[in-house]
């Protein structure tokens, strides 16, 4: 996304708190590129040691009156950057600050330690809930996020859903469908592959997962069945495109802001079985791109893959259906947002 962003504006200046060469695959080179005073080896590597600096850091950065706009993008501390009027400031939020505000997106050995991490959460919401104030206007990613917004900072945010890339993931008749189901993203907690794991365990069905993180081992541990296989993570586009539209369908279990995943399967022509919450409620219309499973339970998601067998899906309807997500539908739109914008 921010490389979209980058290419829409190539003649603007990107402000971070700090930046990775490496770890941005040295695809901002040519981006004129400003950071803060914690843009070092240390803090880089480990930045969750640094988050009490990080509202310092953000507002450190200030651009004074020399810009006449100013856009943020992110689920952290972007919209805290410092400005003076006259500058206009779009604010393109993905989610309010995640471990201040939500409980499910603290790993479960720190809750432990609740009584040490409550002040920083305190702190950090107050000044989320300030700085939200700034923005003269917020874009959101989903319907989901945009009643959090309206929740947690008493703003309204209209809907501008990520771009989905139709360059690298789109129909491919070359590709045959397989017999495995397929469930892919960082291995944490919140993401509930445990719970896709103890489903499969019990239907014996094939079932491959990609992605890496702090989960791995555990997980591994409690894939019983010899269906169940780990891919690690997949670096090429085009071998992730592959999977995708070689799977029955793709398992999405969590209560996501959004969920790019699951469309970049539907675009593959790949029906998703998703939990019915969160952003899945923008991407999957129940029998026709794919299917949603009320409770978020092992026994709930083994039922809803056995119905699977029930339903005929259609490869073309379902890339079809996606169509709206694709960059140039995300960038007509953010256009339009900033004409608006000029204009108020």
């Amino acid at each position: 996304m921010l490389e979209i962003f980058t290419a829409m504006f190539p003649q603007a200046s990107l402000y971070t708190i700090f930046y990775d060469q490496q770890k941005t695959r040295q695809r901002f080179n040519n981006t004129t590129i400003k950071t803060s005073f914690l843009d070092f080896k240390l803090s880089r590597d480990n930045h969750r040691w640094f988050i009490p600096l990080m509202p310092r850091a953000i507002e450190s950065l200030d651009l004074g009156n020399q810009y006449d706009l100013i856009i943020s993008i992110g689920a952290s501390y972007a919209r805290g950057i410092s400005y003076q009027a006259p500058t206009k400031h779009l604010h393109y939020c993905f989610t309010p600050l995640r471990y201040a505000w939500e409980d499910r997106y603290i790993p479960p050995q720190i809750k432990n330690f609740n009584f040490l991490t409550r002040p920083l959460r305190n702190y950090l919401k107050q000044w989320d809930f300030k700085v939200a104030q700034k923005p003269d206007k917020i874009l959101t990613i989903s319907d989901y996020i945009s009643k959090r917004i309206r929740k947690c900072y008493g703003r309204s945010a209209e809907i501008l859903h990520p771009p989905l890339n139709t360059k690298i993931f789109y129909l491919d008749s070359h590709i045959r469908k397989q017999n495995y189901f397929l469930a892919a993203g960082r291995l944490l907690h919140y993401k509930k592959f445990d719970l896709v794991i103890k489903a499969f365990n019990k239907l014996k069905l094939p079932l491959k997962i990609v992605g890496q993180g702090p989960e791995a081992d555990r997980l591994k541990k409690l894939a019983t069945s010899p269906k169940i296989e780990f891919l690690g993570f997949v670096k090429s586009d085009d071998q992730m495109r592959r999977l995708y539209a070689g799977a029955r369908a793709f398992i999405f279990p969590q209560v996501e802001d959004f969920g790019l995943v699951a469309v970049e399967a539907q675009a593959c022509g790949t029906p998703v079985i998703a939990f019915a919450q969160g952003g899945a409620l923008d991407i999957v219309n129940h029998g026709q791109n794919g299917l949603l499973f009320a409770q978020q339970t092992p026994e709930c998601l083994a039922y809803t893959v056995k119905e699977f067998s029930n339903y005929k899906f259609d490869a073309k309807v379902i890339n079809q259906s996606v169509e709206r997500f694709a960059v140039r539908n995300f960038k007509l739109a953010l256009v339009k947002h900033l004409k608006k914008l000029q204009k108020s």
